[in-house]
């Protein structure tokens, strides 16, 4: 089994995903472990330089210097000072083929996809080529976590609940409790049928005003519909009365005057949440 199963390049600032390596592992425990890589991508300016998270089967490690970082999946089983020393080479490879600015307008996740084929070519290096012939450079390494060890969390570190990070408090969400519509109130009542009523004599009108034109002039058209708007308005109305909460203050218009249901009066008919 390779010791490096997965690399990736992130933006340190917002922990926007760059590019990545192309992984053949599906395992339960490597995608839980690809989705806390993602978390700790989003935490990696509060950490300097390097660090590793250890969990039982694989451990991540993080290299970042200025606003890039590089991130890595690796087994238990491989030596920290040869995950770095990847980290590194696919650091000086990714920062040779891109500038600061084109790395800072980066606006969507993994704008620099094409890099994938160096990532595997480094990877592909580091798994395959034996470790005496990069002894040297494993020794420099080596002797750098001596001098300066890298930060150490575990896997629960770096799972991190909805909204704790970026400086917002956490919230418990609780069921929502369960509301029922009260009985209408009898204005309520009034104002309906008073609505209906106005309707329903707005079509007769128009109906009769449409029979005994025998021949229809534009005049005669604009009669028709003063019913006939009206008419389609109160239905309406009725609609949104009996299908919409009365939560806000309704005006029920009439044909001359209006009925307008107060505050008081649309709490006491009920509301709908």
């Amino acid at each position: 089994m390779s010791m490096i199963l997965f690399a990736c390049v992130v933006r340190v600032r917002d922990g926007l995903p760059l590019s990545a390596s192309t992984d053949f592992y599906h395992t339960q425990d490597f995608l839980e472990c690809r989705r806390r890589l993602k978390t700790l991508a989003l935490r990696l300016a509060q950490y300097p330089g390097r660090g590793s998270a250890e969990g039982r089967d694989f451990n991540i490690h993080f290299s970042s210097l200025r606003d890039v970082a590089c991130m890595a999946i690796c087994s238990r089983q491989c030596p920290a000072a040869m995950a770095f020393c990847f980290l590194e080479t696919v650091w000086w490879e990714f920062t040779a083929s891109y500038d600061t600015t084109c790395i800072g307008l980066a606006s969507r996740p993994y704008a620099f996809l094409e890099f994938d084929s160096i990532i595997q070519k480094v990877k592909w290096h580091f798994n395959h080529v034996s470790s005496i012939q990069m002894e040297s450079s494993l020794e420099k390494i080596q002797e750098e976590l001596d001098f300066q060890p890298p930060v150490v969390l575990t896997l629960e570190d770096t799972d991190v609940a909805n909204g704790i990070m970026n400086g917002h408090t956490q919230i418990h969400l609780e069921p929502a409790p369960n509301f029922r519509m009260e009985p209408v109130t009898a204005l309520g009542v009034l104002s309906l049928i008073l609505n209906i009523m106005c309707a329903a004599l707005n079509l007769i009108r128009g109906i009769h005003l449409a029979e005994h034109s025998l021949q229809v002039a534009h005049e005669e058209i604009g009669n028709i519909l003063a019913f006939l708007i009206p008419f389609i308005a109160c239905i309406f109305q009725c609609y949104l009365y009996l299908f919409y909460s009365p939560a806000r203050p309704q005006k029920v218009l009439l044909s001359g005057f209006s009925v307008f249901v107060s505050d008081t009066d649309q709490a006491a008919s009920g509301e709908a949440v």
